[in-house]
């Protein structure tokens, strides 16, 4: 019999792989890092909220909105000749508003539709190529 955890090993294991991947990451990767946890922490709470799991829903949609909130305040509003930082600001705040209320009202849609506007903002930032 083993005197370890393998679950515990495996979670130890992902974070230390995570730490390495944020450590050793460009500002354009941090920023998709930032997204594809943001997406995944909707995703489970969209299951839980499946299973009728309003706790675990809770914690992933106040992750998500914390997420959201750093992407937001990430953004260089000082970049002259384009609206995009300002038009990205409000659409943050959008998505932020629409996880409360998908959370308040248990609403799966709500919540599809903020997955939805997030994915295609990665896909544009996916997109862009980073300078070396």
């Amino acid at each position: 019999m083993s005197n370890y955890n393998s679950q515990e090993a495996l979670k130890q294991y992902r974070e230390l792989g995570l730490e390495t991947q944020i450590n050793s990451a460009s500002p354009h990767r941090l920023i998709q890092l930032l997204m594809d946890g943001a997406l995944d922490r909707m995703n489970g709470a969209k299951a839980a909220m499946v299973r009728g799991d309003a706790a675990t829903k809770g914690v992933l949609i106040g992750k998500a909105m914390g997420i959201i909130s750093g992407l937001r305040s990430s953004l260089d509003m000082s970049v002259q000749g384009t609206d995009l930082p300002e038009r990205l600001d409000d659409l943050y705040e959008y998505m932020g508003r629409r996880l409360l209320e998908a959370s308040a009202s248990n609403s799966i849609d709500m919540l599809v539709e903020v997955i939805d506007l997030l994915k295609t903002i990665k896909s544009g930032w996916d997109a862009i190529e980073p300078k070396a």
